[in-house]
């Protein structure tokens, strides 16, 4: 009888222990990493995503907020939502707030043309 339950309860740890998540998100600054360190860094974003990430800070200037990832193709609010406490602007160690209500998450069309 004490087998039994201790197999269950073995069995039990080791379920759990495969539910959690693989990797958890890394603290990293989108406005200074390169493609490959955020790649490493947050869950849900690869190498090409990162370079998304990379080439959109480099058209429109840095991030103002963690909410302006959304305009990347393939990040999604869920993606947003799982990496917003290891997603950092300008090097802080607080993690990225949502934008301000009210605030435009979408670049302007001159912001774009910059």
């Amino acid at each position: 009888m004490e087998t039994i339950v201790m197999k269950t309860f073995a069995a039990l740890l080791l379920s759990l222990a495969f539910a959690l998540p693989a990797s958890a998100a890394t603290p990293v600054d989108v406005n200074h990493a390169d493609a490959a360190t955020i790649a490493k860094s947050l869950d849900g974003i690869g190498f090409s995503k990162a370079q998304a990430i990379v080439a959109w800070r480099e058209a429109h200037g840095p991030f103002k907020s963690a909410d302006q990832l959304a305009q990347i193709k393939g990040i999604g609010p869920r993606t947003l939502e799982r990496n917003r406490d290891a997603i950092r602007l300008n090097g802080g160690s607080a993690p990225a707030k949502p934008a301000a209500a009210g605030a435009p998450a979408k670049a302007t069309r001159a912001a774009a043309s910059r």
